[in-house]
């Protein structure tokens, strides 16, 4: 069967399901959730519009409670064993500048652009056809093939814990969400707060016996596993102290080649620096704009409280994406480097103050050891850890049969050699039994998921869905 023709012909079908669901702003809201819909009414209406297709399609669907859904097709019950491909409909913020809006699907020079696109909206669409395929094809399944679709991937994974409470666990399976050809590891995580012990930070600046200066407010960021690509500040203090550091930091902005501003006005300066977004898992790639404005101020005297958070924050994180200065570094073959994101950080006098990590580590090391050498460095500074959110590291064996059948996939349609990978993203994978990532990103092309201009290329799109479909197929009907 030639899996690519058949989705050639259904590719203008699915480019417009696919972008239906680009329009929906599906992020993370709280402030909308209720009854059914626990992420927010956006990824609730996401999640509707993809079982709303299913029942088109005639799949058996299923929606609990607004955390999940699945579409399900296969010879079976509902009960019975099935072979799981793990997406979701939850997307990051869409921040920065965008050529075009964000939540409008724009085809330029071959490649969709929206949020979601990449990640993880346009390879759900293509698992989603995929399926399809397999069933208008009537090829013999043994067993069950389910489409699981997730809601909060992108923020604790609530949806898919709740899975699997609920649901039978699958044989095997794998999430679109990654790169090709494979990837069979995924480092462990580790998601909290650094909140700062206030000592008493109330006092104003004039009423500051140590420089005159005082930090009154500090922002950056706003989702754990982005790098912050804005960052401000505001600091009060007499007018030509203000003056003088107004000078510096401008000096500062060139120095470092970065783009911000400071305005002078009523006895306070107010700082903004921009950095560069990037995905948490890589933090190298992006330039951090609360870490470069906290290195500019922890050169001042401010408020015992400011002063101790900014040294804190500066000392462990400035430039130092493996944990080094704090002592955690580690690495090995398998799944590469430890790596520290900080993608929110906040002061507030009279009330927060922390900053937010999202540690990544490789299989061989493990949160016992990690955690407690963090507690000791921020301990120095008055800082305690509140209890972490843990995902363990994941790695299936390169004999186990989901590999290879994935691997005769890879090779099939690409004619390349299918070689293993390991990621410091998190994906659905790790939560099934042998769980591996296949694609959608092919080797040697630029994602520019969780950044601005997000995008798929159609050909990848067209590719990625010819090979979930056969993938669906043999998996449905290997001896596993």
């Amino acid at each position: 069967m030639d899996w690519m023709d058949e989705v050639q012909r259904r590719k203008e079908e699915l480019l417009e399901d696919l972008g239906g669901l680009l329009r929906i702003p599906s992020t993370y809201d709280l402030s909308t959730a209720g009854p059914d819909q626990p992420m927010g009414a956006e990824v609730a209406r996401a999640l509707s519009y993809m079982l709303e297709l299913s029942s088109r399609e005639g799949f058996r669907v299923k929606n609990e409670a607004g955390y999940y859904g699945y579409a399900e097709y296969g010879p079976g019950a509902p009960d019975d064993d099935y072979i799981a491909v793990l997406c979701h409909l939850d997307v990051v913020p869409a921040t920065g500048e965008w050529t075009s809006p964000p939540y409008e699907p724009s085809i330029r020079d071959g490649k969709l652009y929206a949020r979601g696109a990449i990640d993880d909206k346009g390879p759900t669409l293509a698992a989603f056809y995929a399926l399809k395929i397999v069933k208008e094809s009537g090829l013999a399944l043994k067993r069950n093939i389910r489409l699981i679709f997730g809601t909060n991937e992108e923020n604790q994974c609530r949806c898919i814990e709740h899975y699997k409470v609920m649901e039978k666990k699958p044989l095997t399976g794998f999430a679109p969400d990654a790169d090709f050809p494979i990837v069979h590891a995924e480092k462990g995580q580790i998601n909290t707060r650094v909140v700062l012990r206030q000592i008493g930070a109330s006092a104003s600046a004039n009423e500051n016996d140590r420089s005159g200066l005082f930090l009154a407010s500090f922002f950056a960021g706003g989702v754990p596993n982005m790098v912050p690509e804005a960052a401000r500040a505001r600091v009060a203090g007499p007018e030509e102290r203000l003056e003088a550091l107004a000078e510096e930091f401008r000096s500062y902005l060139a120095a470092c080649g970065r783009p911000g501003q400071v305005l002078l006005e009523d006895g306070e300066a107010s700082f903004h620096l921009e950095g560069k977004s990037a995905h948490g898992m890589e933090p190298d790639q992006g330039i951090n704009a609360g870490l470069l404005l906290i290195h500019f101020l922890k050169d001042y005297l401010f408020q015992e409280d400011a002063q101790r958070f900014l040294a804190c924050t500066d000392a462990y994180l400035f430039e130092d994406w493996r944990g080094r200065a704090l002592g955690i570094a580690s690495e090995d073959e398998i799944t590469g480097p430890l790596t520290i994101n900080s993608g929110i950080i906040q002061y507030e006098p009279e009330g927060e103050s922390f900053f937010h990590i999202n540690l990544r580590f490789p299989v061989c090391d493990d949160d016992s050891r990690i955690l407690p050498q963090i507690e000791k460095s921020v301990g120095k500074y008055g800082f305690i850890v509140e209890p972490p959110i843990i995902k363990k590291p994941h790695h299936v064996d390169r004999l186990h049969p989901v590999i290879q059948v994935l691997q005769r996939v890879y090779r099939y349609a690409t004619g390349e050699e299918p070689k293993l990978l390991s990621t410091g993203g998190g994906t659905y994978a790790a939560h099934i039994p042998n769980g591996v990532a296949f694609g959608p990103l092919f080797p040697g092309k630029v994602s520019l998921a969780h950044q601005p201009d997000e995008f798929i290329g159609l050909d990848d799109l067209f590719k990625s869905a010819a090979m979930y479909a056969r993938a669906m197929y043999e998996l449905a009907n290997e001896d596993l």
